[in-house]
């Protein structure tokens, strides 16, 4: 009873079921109204036929003497009672005899109003006829119906509600169908298989609801690849400065290295490299849980850029890269976190620096766009295919696969940097050709509140 093919055959047939009985209700009153008018009109023809025969009788007599075998006549010809009464109001003839001799009084079961008999020149009436009411109209019209039209709706409902069974039972398999197909592949998704796909070619919300779940799957089988991607990265950047503090500590206890300056530098710099891999993967964790701090306030974006800049102008000089700024007109005070803001830039920076070649510029600009502010970090590198664009923002994507970590770090500082921007509500892009550089924007919101989303 819990199914659905259950539910669309009883809703078919309440429906059919109501239908018939609010077609027949109507049909029922229209019919009543119907014979009542009906009769009316057949009792306004007697009645003047009987007032014809009446007159005739009397003036042929001259007296109503011997008009209650025509009374009675008519009362079994017309199955009502009939009461004359002459010109004084004494009752004449009563086609159930009960009343003659009798004044004609109200009490009796004549309610229709009596009709004089007037002569054929002007003078004083000469009696009045009283015709009593017919039968009920509603028995009557119920009578027709039951026995002339009852059935044919009886005949007809059965009908309706087979038919009604088959197309219930026709449309919930065709509706069952893709809904049992999805329940089938869901459950095969919940046990890891990825590779389930539905194929209709329904157009109505079944085929949305059907794209929408291969949506669904693709999206469930990149979040587990990026899940094992990231256990296995993560294991495999883990293990690389583990292997060499734990060498460094064999070498130290089996006398083969002295614990000098050197090696315990060494070991700081494993150790500070695993800090800083934990820390990152910390706070990825904490911006794609959207639950990361941010202390916002209003700063001043043009200083926040110098500062972030002169940081990594050590770096960019140390290599032969050319660091400069370029602002663009007057720049509204910011809304951001300081401390994430300049993560970004130092990111962006550290990437521009490490794929930047001696003898290359790096120019980070600012420009007002809207209620909001656009910063970018240009190169002229060796720029990104357009194959890896898509992946940059990745966790542990690195374009050089071959790259060392000393130039190429450990592939979570552009996934760092797309999650604070975004925290920000602002968004980022990496736009960049082979050979010609690459440039990275992010947007930052002014200090006003109510800002939209940029385009």
């Amino acid at each position: 009873m819990r199914s659905l093919q259950f539910r669309l055959m009883a809703a078919f047939t309440l429906v059919i079921l109501a239908t018939i009985g609010t077609v027949f209700f109507f049909i029922n009153q229209a019919t009543q109204d119907e014979i009542q008018q009906f009769e009316e009109r057949v009792a306004q023809v007697r009645a003047e036929r009987m007032q014809r025969e009446l007159s005739f009788y009397y003036f042929s007599r001259g007296n109503w003497d011997g008009v209650q075998s025509i009374v009675t006549q008519m009362g079994n010809i017309y199955g009502q009672r009939v009461v004359l009464a002459d010109a004084s109001g004494t009752i004449v003839a009563d086609s159930e005899f009960n009343l003659l001799g009798r004044p004609f009084a109200e009490n009796f079961n004549i309610t229709v109003p009596g009709r004089l008999l007037m002569p054929p020149w002007p003078g004083p009436t000469i009696g009045t006829l009283h015709v009593s009411s017919q039968s009920s109209t509603s028995l009557a019209s119920l009578s027709i119906l039951y026995s002339e039209v009852g059935r044919f709706f009886l005949w007809g409902a059965f009908v309706a509600i087979g038919i009604a069974f088959v197309i219930a039972f026709l449309l919930s398999r065709r509706i069952l169908a893709p809904v049992k197909s999805l329940s089938s592949a869901a459950r095969r998704i919940g046990r890891g298989d990825f590779s389930q796909k539905l194929v209709t070619g329904d157009k109505s919300e079944l085929g949305e609801l059907a794209i929408a779940f291969n949506s669904m799957s693709d999206d469930l089988e990149r979040a587990e690849k990026l899940r094992r991607n990231l256990v296995a990265d993560t294991a495999h950047e883990l293990r690389t400065p583990l292997s060499n503090i734990r060498g460094y500590l064999e070498a130290i206890r089996d006398d083969v290295v002295k614990p000098d300056a050197n090696t315990i530098n060494s070991l700081y710099e494993e150790v500070t490299l695993l800090t800083r891999l934990v820390e990152d993967l910390q706070e990825l964790a904490l911006a794609e849980a959207n639950q990361l701090t941010l202390v916002r306030q209003a700063e001043d974006i043009t200083a926040v850029v110098h500062q972030a800049v002169s940081a990594a102008g050590a770096q960019a000089l140390q290599k032969g890269v050319s660091l400069r700024t370029d602002f663009h007109g007057d720049l509204p005070p910011c809304d951001i976190d300081l401390q994430r803001i300049k993560q970004v830039l130092h990111n962006l920076l550290d990437n521009a620096i490490a794929h930047t070649s001696a003898g290359g510029n790096i120019t980070v600009a600012a420009r007002p766009e809207a209620n909001w502010v656009e910063i970018s970090v240009a190169d002229t590198g060796e720029g990104i295919a357009s194959a890896e664009l898509p992946n940059i923002f990745e966790r542990f994507y690195r374009v050089d696969k071959s790259r060392s970590r000393a130039t190429g770090g450990h592939g979570l500082g552009l996934t760092i940097a797309k999650r604070l921007v975004e925290a920000h509500g602002g968004k980022i892009e990496a736009h960049s050709e082979p050979g010609e550089g690459s440039r990275f924007s992010f947007t930052v919101p002014g200090s006003s509140s109510g800002i939209p989303s940029p385009e």
